[in-house]
């Protein structure tokens, strides 16, 4: 657990980079471009390079063999190139600058989140796993609720200060993660040898085709919803826009104290189980919204439709590194997250245009429903067929 925590770190400044990165460039490039949609679009970069550039990478680090490690090497590259473009966007001169730097940063960010990611599964047994990532989770909350509190503070004194603070706690992390994390010596499967190709007719079996339907349909659900919650509700409920902001700090709350607890319980009567739970929790946390019209009972909602999220969430990922042999760890990293931005992408402007058709008090029940399919999908996974694929 130990190197789980130091491990945290680097999940640590991934969440603080990206939480501060959402927050405060919408501003910069609102000082150039009225359309908010296109501000949108340009804000997705991230997700766009994510579908198409992190499966590769991950797959490429489970075929990387260096004196540093398999992953290693990707963060040493790739953390210290981030930090620099992320100190240049507040320094842009002009829209195309501020263009280049944004994608310069997520194409850094790119080479270096799924191995991040990887080195979980390939320094923690298996029957551990949920529980590291809880704590790592954990960890990446404590980012994102900084970002939005001492960024804040520091956006206020002067625009860049945030974003040279954020290039400094990277470069800080790397070298807590690379001081105490040896891959040779940590990671369970770990040889100097060349890993053979993935056989992908073996690794994306049926349980595992099943589990990347459940995750893209639950994340339609979740990212859908906090993208366009603020809008519902000043437009449904009638309130302000910071109480309406607020009110979903909330749901990120939960998450973030019961991130831990949930891979504890996830560890001791089965991940699949947890998840189960969660997704049945969050249907219903969700029909209930759309019935609520109290602040109060509209944040306890929230609140623990966050608790049930965490259940989902923190097991996720285990799970689906789970479903594959250990060789193939970076590539199932890859996979998870080309699933999760593949519903990133779809999801608000999929959700949005049901709201056009029918108004704001469709989007909880858009959501619930794409929950129900991913109740169902999960249902499908078999746990034993992953059971006897994750030993081999």
């Amino acid at each position: 657990m130990k190197k789980t925590w130091l491990l945290g770190f680097g999940f640590f400044s991934i969440s603080l980079g990206w939480s501060l990165y959402n927050g405060f460039v919408p501003f910069f490039l609102d000082n150039f471009i009225t359309s908010t949609a296109l501000i949108g679009f340009l804000m997705t970069i991230d997700n766009y390079i994510a579908l198409f550039l992190q499966p590769y990478i991950g797959q490429l680090s489970d075929r990387t063999r260096t004196r540093f490690g398999r992953r290693m090497p990707y963060l040493l590259v790739g953390v210290p190139l981030a930090a620099l473009f992320y100190t240049l966007i507040p320094l842009h001169t002009g829209l195309v600058s501020l263009l280049i730097f944004m994608l310069c940063m997520n194409l850094s960010m790119a080479i270096f989140r799924s191995p991040t990611i990887a080195l979980m599964p390939d320094i923690t047994p298996e029957r551990e796993q949920t529980k590291a990532n809880g704590i790592i989770n954990f960890m990446g909350g404590c980012g994102a609720i900084l970002a939005f509190s001492i960024g804040s503070l520091l956006f206020s004194l002067n625009e860049a200060l945030p974003f040279l603070a954020v290039s400094v706690t990277f470069l800080i992390t790397l070298w807590i993660v690379y001081k105490n994390i040896n891959e040779p010596r940590d990671a369970l499967s770990y040889t100097d040898t060349t890993v053979p190709k993935i056989n992908y007719r073996e690794e994306l079996n049926a349980s595992t085709l099943f589990l990347l339907a459940a995750i893209f349909f639950w994340f339609i659900a979740i990212q859908g919803m906090e993208a366009l919650f603020t809008l519902y509700g000043v437009n449904e409920l009638g309130l302000s826009r910071s109480a309406s902001a607020f009110s979903l700090t909330f749901f990120s709350l939960s998450f973030v104290v019961f991130a831990i607890p949930s891979g504890i319980l996830g560890a001791k009567i089965g991940k699949k189980n947890v998840i189960i739970a969660g997704v049945i929790g969050l249907i219903i946390s969700f029909l209930l919204l759309n019935w609520v019209e109290s602040v109060i009972y509209l944040r306890a909602i929230l609140f623990l439709g966050g608790i049930f999220w965490a259940f989902v969430n923190i097991n996720a990922y285990p799970f689906i590194v789970s479903t594959g042999s250990a060789k193939s760890f970076g590539t199932r990293t890859g996979l998870y997250y080309l699933v999760s931005s593949l519903a990133a992408i779809t999801s608000p402007p999929t959700l949005g245009y049901l709201i056009d058709l029918f108004g704001f008090s469709v989007l909880f029940l858009a959501a619930a429903g794409s929950l129900i399919l991913a109740l169902i999908f999960i249902s499908r996974v078999n746990e034993h067929e992953s059971q006897a694929l994750g030993s081999s």
